[in-house]
């Protein structure tokens, strides 16, 4: 954010600057806008494949899956996020992190106490600690299917061939996640 000018991302976009300040009225306005869009993204996704499923089991692979999924087709959104929770001295960080991660946050909580309460996790397990260990698995897939770097990363220790199965992926992390949560 601090190293590009609107200019430069008006080109980069292919419009006019005056376009972009035909509806935002600085830099931080647009970014915020672009924040404010993949929190919308990320919202819709969960609370649709929470919102729907009793079954724990299906519930943590149809989020995997939705990570994934959206990781590739919103793969924008993903550096864009990596980029926000890298920065240092961020003049927006503690109110993007917690709408960012207010969202996943809560869903996530709701869904290890939802399987406390039906006796699927040991009941005296933390829930907000268990939510954070699972939301940073799946930030961490998140970021294997969308920057450059992390890619690498998981080529080196998965091989070169990993992203050709992305069912195989889903399976396994949720075999993982479901195994870690004891469910």
């Amino acid at each position: 954010m601090t190293g590009a000018s609107l200019n430069v991302i008006a080109k980069n976009a292919g419009i006019s600057v005056g376009v972009i300040y035909k509806y935002y009225s600085d830099k931080n306005a647009l970014f915020l806008a672009c924040v404010h869009y993949g929190l919308e993204t990320l919202s819709d996704v969960l609370n649709d494949v929470i919102s729907h499923e009793d079954d724990i089991e299906l519930c943590v692979k149809n989020i995997v899956h939705a990570v994934i999924q959206t990781s590739i087709d919103g793969s924008e959104i993903n550096r864009m996020y990596n980029t926000i929770s890298s920065m240092e001295a961020n003049i927006f960080a503690k109110e993007l992190a917690q709408k960012i991660e207010g969202v996943s946050s809560k869903v996530y909580t709701e869904l290890i106490a939802k399987a406390q309460k039906l006796g699927k996790i040991d009941k005296t397990a933390d829930s907000r600690l268990f939510a954070f260990y699972f939301d940073s698995l799946l930030m961490m897939i998140q970021f294997s299917y969308s920057c450059d770097y992390y890619k690498e990363r998981l080529k080196l220790y998965c091989g070169e061939d990993v992203f050709e199965n992305n069912e195989k992926m889903v399976n396994e992390l949720t075999r993982f996640l479901l195994n870690a949560l004891k469910i």
